[in-house]
């Protein structure tokens, strides 16, 4: 990691702020303003209302038992607090979810930790998913790179919104397995943007139910015939910019001039982060994230993404780019509210923020020492969890992994260590401690049972 001096930058209002040396890409960042949101971090509030209805509502799921708030739900942080998320098929909600019984039971674990949606209405998260497989294209048709190429419509209003086009056509996620539902048939035949296809097939879903025709009609003037999806995810893609916006933590009010917001072992731990520990040079802008990508020799747990000899390896960032340098590299994920967002890693593999700086400072090592059998956050099924550890019970992949590692080893005293968790602590907006007033109170407007 780079190692960086510490100089001290004129005082804002009062306040002497520390920041990394002129040498520095990645300095400390400006506080976060309403322009760097969409629509000012204040969508129109009829659509913000209709996202809210879809993002709860089962209605979007093939079989009608799982919505977008399952796995990323604000009682869990807007995650859902396993390694890995149970799908379609599973019951209950966050740490309790089961992963279902008889032939309605979950085919395998989601393959990929459920990840935050704390900010993802900020303008400069432009890469979508743990491997960036959607991101803003101007020569692309639709404007987004994204697994549906020229499939995807136009008319979306921004790379969240293209987000929220994809996980009702995944299998495992939301739409269920072949010969289930038509949605899962339309999966099966890779047939998503048709007339027959996953998203057709959805909006007529919305266009059956009065309340949302009456909901689509006072967000955007359309009648039912004009409802599609992507208005329906630009709706999801609104609330959650509304919704989970979150830069008041202690850190935004100190960067805003309140001396007294952050504790001194908050203000060690971000002169440490932004300086001698190196964690922003990945770790980087308003939050946290250079929204790129990098191998850290993050341990591999659950069914995988269906890649090399045995189909459990997860070649990361290589399977959108196509490049040998990207395996195994995944997005830098953003850091605000991450005290309440774990476990961390692509799949999950930490459930402590100690243990996965703990991690950075040693990757090698701690990739081969990892504990597979007692680290990750999972469901127990006996099929399932046989498959979990595959690839770590493999000495041979587990080198794979590494030898793809781009992460320097450093000492890390556990003083450093206190004062790093600390200014990750004062990275918490308080509000985002007690979600329970974004939850509804009625049900969705398909009237399917709103709990999990």
């Amino acid at each position: 990691m780079n190692k960086f001096a510490l100089t001290t930058i004129p005082p804002v209002f009062g306040l002497v702020l520390f920041a990394a040396s002129p040498t520095s890409a990645n300095p400390i960042p400006p506080a976060v303003q309403d322009s760097d949101y969409y629509f000012n971090g204040a969508p129109d509030e009829d659509v913000v209302k209709l996202g809210k209805r879809l993002f709860f509502d089962k209605i979007l799921s093939g079989n009608g038992n799982i919505s977008c708030a399952t796995c990323h739900h604000p009682l869990t942080e807007t995650g859902d607090g396993l390694s890995l998320p149970v799908g379609e098929g599973g019951a209950g909600l966050g740490t309790a979810r089961n992963t279902g019984t008889g032939s309605d039971a979950i085919h395998e674990r989601v393959p990929r930790n459920s990840p935050p949606l704390f900010n993802l209405g900020a303008k400069s998260m432009t890469h979508m998913f743990h491997d960036g497989r959607i991101f803003v294209d101007q020569g692309e048709p639709s404007g987004f790179v994204n697994p549906a190429g020229n499939d995807l419509p136009t008319g979306l209003d921004n790379v969240l919104a293209a987000q929220a086009m994809f996980p009702v056509t995944s299998a495992t996620e939301m739409a269920g397995q072949p010969g289930e539902n038509d949605i899962a048939d339309a999966v099966d035949a890779g047939d998503l943007a048709g007339p027959n296809g996953v998203w057709a097939l959805l909006a007529n879903r919305l266009k059956s139910v009065p309340k949302y025709v009456d909901l689509f009609y006072e967000a955007y003037g359309v009648s039912a015939n004009d409802i599609t999806f992507v208005l329906a995810a630009n709706a999801i893609a609104a609330y959650e910019t509304e919704t989970f916006r979150s830069d008041d933590s202690p850190f935004d009010r100190y960067l805003r001039g309140d001396t007294d917001a952050m504790s001194p072992l908050a203000i060690n731990g971000m002169n440490l982060f932004y300086g001698s520990a190196g964690c922003s040079d990945c770790h980087s802008g308003a939050f946290q994230t250079d929204m790129s990508f990098h191998g850290i020799a993050m341990p591999q747990v659950g069914p995988g993404k269906g890649d090399g000899a045995s189909g459990h390896e997860d070649f990361g960032r290589k399977n959108v780019s196509g490049l040998n340098r990207d395996k195994f590299a995944f997005r830098t994920p953003p850091l605000r509210n991450v005290e309440v967002t774990a476990p961390y890693g692509h799949a999950g593999a930490y459930p402590t923020l100690r243990q996965v700086i703990k991690h950075h400072e040693q990757p090698i090592a701690s990739l081969e020492g990892y504990e597979c059998d007692k680290k990750p956050r999972l469901p127990s099924r006996t099929d399932l969890d046989v498959v979990d550890c595959f690839v770590m019970n493999d000495p041979t992949l587990v080198q794979k992994i590494a030898n793809k590692n781009d992460l320097d080893p450093q000492e890390l005293s556990k003083s450093d260590i206190d004062a790093l968790i600390a200014f990750l602590e004062s990275l918490t907006d308080s509000s985002a401690l007690d979600l329970r007033r974004k939850v509804p109170n009625k049900p969705p407007p398909s009237g399917l049972p709103l709990a999990d």
